[in-house]
């Protein structure tokens, strides 16, 4: 009998559908991005590793776990050429069952921080904002995809201390 394979999903995913929130934050300042759905980190010119919050909910059905909030969702920011940028939200796994997750964002903390990086890349000055929520547990490295993609600020020693994480 032939060997079941098993299904393998993305540790990562982009969310083109907050573009139009993203820009016109940005339109505030004179600026205008578009969203490059093409994710190619040979061809960015600039990327930047930070993260934002969200919530988690266990896609496993018979998993009992409710769900899980997260102050620390890993992303990568790319520009391309001048005015285009995309940005990769890593997945996490389910304590209970390991399952791999799709965060539901925090849709603020994602254009603040796209917005800020975008405006700091093309030289603008930029106030740090200050960020007041304290993360209250221990990053799981073995469950975070960032850092098994290596794009996490809280693996290998890279631990950014908050509110410096922007």
């Amino acid at each position: 009998m032939p060997q079941k394979k098993k299904k393998t999903y993305p540790s990562w995913s982009m969310f083109p559908e907050h573009h139009a929130s993203v820009s016109d934050e940005l339109a505030k300042s004179g600026l205008d991005f578009q969203f490059n759905e093409d994710d190619d980190e040979d061809s960015c010119s600039q990327d930047y590793d930070t993260n934002i919050m969200g919530r988690f909910r266990c896609r496993r059905g018979n998993c009992k776990t409710q769900g899980w909030s997260s102050k620390r969702i890993a992303i990568t920011i790319r520009r391309y050429q001048l005015t285009s940028y995309n940005v990769r939200v890593y997945h996490q796994r389910c304590k209970s069952c390991n399952g791999l997750s799709r965060p539901d964002l925090d849709v603020q903390s994602y254009v603040d921080r796209i917005t800020y990086r975008l405006k700091k890349w093309n030289g603008m000055e930029v106030e740090t904002p200050v960020y007041s929520r304290e993360s209250k547990g221990p990053h799981e490295e073995d469950l975070c995809e960032g850092c098994k993609n290596g794009h996490c600020t809280q693996s290998d020693g890279r631990v950014t201390a908050f509110p410096d994480y922007w």
